[in-house]
């Protein structure tokens, strides 16, 4: 019916198809997207019935296409088009809708790991047959109960087994030994804050890119922290040397002279909690403190690391450190507000509420 040899693609009117593709597909026409993709197939050199196949339409339509393309280029593409919401999904579809992003994208045939609204776009369209613009899959998913998040790193080799046992039998034990000994239950961890700064998304205007004052020195304040189960207590302390156990055990010392409970202390297994030093230490206290260890792996496990990840955003996020004097002010004052914020404390803890409270 026509000469493909007679369609000149020139590279300016391909860029200028692709350009009306995409926008096609956010605006939701799918006509407009069948015929720009039809188009740039041919430009491509593939032939009509395969091109009809893939897209889903005849092959008189490719033909049509290219045919009023030869006569008026890229004015063949300018059509009314309606706009408005495409046709919605009904509610038995959305579910397993759902369940296949919830698979994640490698289970529908797609790269990567992570979905994006073109992506979802493509799915419904191959799955269910309709065809949503991009800005309305947002409002979609969100409706669904997805939200648009960050991926966070997790250990590709936990223990699962001795994840499990921390929770069915290690962490009651804890709370049971808690109400003989009338005793405080801690979690520990510690931190270093950065002189040269730390970013994060703020709104502006376009164009006008947020900046932030940075000296770039390698130089950071670290704390050693820990907070208390039983009644939302916060200790902290700051460091301006190497974390290691001289420096965790005086810590430790001076939390112990801060109570006279007995102290249940949980924590990871960094080298300077499991040092001699540091096992003879709590061997000697051993009638004011016991000393358990989380699952390998198991940051997840430590409600202080979710108190960390609160106080660099609200506290030090987009700030300027001009001398180290200033870094360590911002961040002692940041210790300084959660010692009176024991409910903001207890809030960190998670799915361990679900247990039985330990006795005050």
């Amino acid at each position: 019916m026509f000469d493909q040899a007679e369609i000149i693609f020139t590279p300016k009117s391909k860029k200028e198809l692709w350009k009306r593709s995409e926008a096609a597909q956010k605006a939701g026409d799918l006509g407009m997207v069948k015929r720009t993709q039809a188009l740039l197939a041919l430009a491509a050199k593939a032939p009509p019935p395969q091109i009809a196949a893939v897209l889903q339409c005849s092959v008189q339509a490719v033909y049509l296409w290219s045919k009023d393309f030869i006569l008026t280029g890229l004015d063949s593409l300018r059509r009314n088009w309606s706009g408005g919401r495409p046709a919605k999904l009904t509610g038995k579809q959305k579910q397993p809708l759902a369940a296949m992003i919830d698979a994640g994208p490698g289970t529908g045939g797609y790269a990567g790991e992570a979905w994006r609204s073109p992506l979802i776009q493509d799915l419904i369209f191959r799955q269910f047959g309709k065809f949503y613009s991009v800005k309305y899959i947002a409002e979609l998913l969100k409706n669904l109960g997805f939200s648009y998040q960050k991926a966070r790193f997790v250990a590709d080799h936990p223990d699962e087994k001795k994840r499990a046992e921390w929770l069915a039998n290690t962490w009651p034990e804890i709370l049971a030994l808690s109400r003989k000994k009338k005793a405080l239950i801690v979690f520990g961890d510690e931190v270093s804050f950065p002189m040269w700064g730390s970013l994060s998304y703020t709104w502006r205007r376009r164009g006008r890119q947020h900046t932030v004052k940075t000296t770039g020195k390698r130089k950071g304040y670290k704390v050693f922290g820990l907070i208390s189960y039983t009644d939302g207590k916060f200790f902290s302390a700051g460091t301006e040397e190497r974390f290691n156990s001289n420096s965790y055990l005086e810590f430790i010392q001076g939390v112990l002279a801060k109570t006279k409970r007995h102290i249940i202390l949980i924590q990871d297994g960094a080298k300077y909690h499991v040092s001699k030093q540091t096992r003879d230490f709590f061997q000697a206290r051993k009638e004011r403190l016991t000393v358990c260890q989380l699952p390998s792996y198991s940051p997840d496990y430590n409600p202080i690391e979710r108190l960390w990840k609160k106080i660099k955003p609200s506290h030090l996020h987009r700030h300027y450190f001009p001398t180290f004097s200033d870094l360590k002010d911002k961040v002692q004052e940041a210790m300084l507000k959660y010692q009176d914020l024991q409910d903001e404390i207890l809030k960190r803890f998670g799915f361990y509420r679900k247990f039985k409270t330990a006795t005050n």
